[in-house]
């Protein structure tokens, strides 16, 4: 069936009166509203459409075996939602599985390729093998080309399916113990404390420190030699070349033994793998010292999501071992959010396409729309908002008059909406260690939403609703140079590429939803 041709039975432009029932095959506008895409006819969609002068329409008609596109993507999102995830509600064809947990996403070898050979009409697609991923992160993507599969084609893609999961980190206990030479730095090793206690914590880990220990076999065994439950990391005076070196002689003196000398990864090439008493040790490489990625965060992640780490584990590392230089750890646990984050309302522009009002003033569910955002702003336990005022500021901030907000009001923003944002993070208070950039004509956008952005690891992070990101996006103060320098129209997507962005997964989209018009304003009814 590699490489068939499913679907629907009829795809084209058929009379109206054989278009009844049939499946709308583009978005198009029939007796003053715009029916979408995907829309099954009605008698009173074709009554309208003569109305407005119409004689045929483009259609697709599914064969008794067909199975929707929603059904479709489901069906096969449920077949592959194994432990550790999570299947989103379907969207024009388009089913997303996401992470229920923080951990590793684990993939069966070949398993995608298989689901993908099976027809063009259904297609899979997912993150690497091993990735480290964070609750509500999109991890996989199913999407229904046609507008219809073959029950042939379903069944096919089913069979060749196997579980996705996602390994959850679980708490992860480890001991540190550092050698020392004459001339060891202090500095150095308490350098080497906190990067490695800040890799635990991101990992929802805790990390103890063993007073530093001589760089010598006898020495070093004799700390091994306890009882820990735990995982024990060791921190040579000096690298690690050969089995008799203090390392790797130490963890066999302490009756152990060494899996695994070296690594097929760089950074991280000199990592030692040993084990004693069934517990894990590790002598760190150098480069442990630095929060760059490196081997030693894929070797802690596998640990800390159960999984197995031995010979063979460390030897299929090579695949995708080098690793890049500026690539710091993908943070994920709590200790790795920034401290306080606020938002930025972009409130400034003049809104030419709503008609002759303000957008941002009408009313919606009894209160303007820039009200809603700042609303849920605070619902969603975030410090006041710093509202950018620009076209008709003084009626905006009478607006807001009974909230909390703070005001700033771009003199360019008629530039665009890039001088806006500017103006709006050059404001940001000191002690903001990131931003939201909310707009302010998006009134159903979520507390919960804003609440999950702000909150999660990483530096941007961006919701993302049927494979489309939306707003708020939150940017860190790393970021704040480039934002100050927009200009004309161009906003926060065109530095995105410079930074590490995180998706999660929004709960409707209304992350997507900004009002333009009176019709936009109509259609989100009561």
């Amino acid at each position: 069936m590699a490489g068939g041709q499913g679907g629907p039975v009829i795809f084209g432009d058929v009379p109206l009166d054989e278009a009844l029932g049939a499946i709308l095959a583009h978005g198009q506008m029939i007796g003053g509203r715009r029916l979408a895409k995907g829309h099954r006819l009605t008698a009173a969609d074709l009554a309208a459409a003569a109305a407005d002068g119409l004689s045929h329409l483009c259609v697709a008609r599914l064969a008794a075996d067909d199975v929707a596109e929603d059904a479709a993507a489901q069906a096969l999102a449920l077949a592959l939602a194994g432990p550790g995830t999570r299947v989103l509600a379907p969207v024009h064809g388009r089913v997303n599985l996401a992470a229920a947990a923080d951990g590793l996403f684990c993939l069966p070898p070949a398993m995608v390729a298989r689901v993908n050979a099976i027809d063009e009409a259904l297609t899979l697609a997912t993150l690497r093998p091993g990735q480290r991923v964070a609750a509500g992160e999109i991890i996989a993507t199913i999407k229904t080309i046609t507008y219809a599969v073959p029950g042939a084609v379903l069944a096919a893609a089913l069979a060749a399916a196997a579980p996705i999961t996602v390994a959850p980190f679980r708490p992860l206990s480890a001991r540190l113990i550092a050698t020392t030479l004459p001339g060891t730095s202090a500095k150095a090793l308490a350098r080497l404390e906190r990067v490695t206690a800040a890799r635990l914590a991101g990992l929802g880990g805790a990390l103890s420190v063993d007073p530093p220990c001589p760089h010598d076999v006898a020495a070093l065994a004799a700390r091994l030699g306890g009882d820990d439950a735990g995982l024990i990391l060791i921190a040579g005076a000096s690298a690690t070349v050969d089995r008799g070196d203090v390392i790797p002689a130490a963890i066999t003196a302490a009756g152990g033994r060494v899996l695994r000398l070296g690594m097929p990864v760089d950074p991280g090439n000199l990592l030692v793998l040993g084990e004693i008493g069934g517990r894990p040790v590790i002598g760190l490489p150098g480069c442990a010292k630095s929060p760059k990625r490196n081997g030693l965060d894929l070797v802690l992640e596998q640990l800390a999501a159960g999984l197995a780490v031995d010979a063979g584990f460390v030897a299929g590392l090579g695949e995708g071992g080098l690793l890049p230089e500026a690539e710091r750890p993908e943070p994920r646990a709590a200790a790795d959010v920034p401290g306080l984050v606020g938002a930025v309302v972009l409130a400034a522009g003049r809104s030419s396409r709503f008609g002759d009002g303000h957008k941002l003033l009408a009313t919606w569910r009894g209160k303007p729309l820039v009200a809603h955002v700042v609303d849920a702003i605070a619902a969603a336990g975030l410090p006041p908002p710093l509202v950018v005022l620009g076209h008709d500021a003084e009626r905006v901030r009478a607006a807001l008059a009974s909230r909390p907000a703070q005001f700033v009001t771009a003199p360019d923003w008629a530039d665009g909406m890039g001088r806006s944002l500017a103006a709006g993070i050059a404001a940001v208070p000191d002690d903001w260690a990131a931003a939201l950039l909310c707009l302010a004509d998006m009134p159903a956008v979520e507390p919960a939403l804003i609440a999950a952005v702000a909150g999660a690891p990483g530096g941007v992070v961006v919701p993302v609703w049927d494979g489309r990101r939306g707003h708020p996006v939150r940017w860190p103060r790393a970021a704040f140079g480039a934002l100050r320098q927009l200009s004309g129209d161009i906003g926060g997507r065109a530095i995105m590429a410079d930074h590490g962005v995180t998706e999660i997964a929004a709960p409707s989209p209304a992350c997507l939803q900004d009002i333009d018009t009176e019709a936009a304003l109509a259609a989100l009814g009561d």
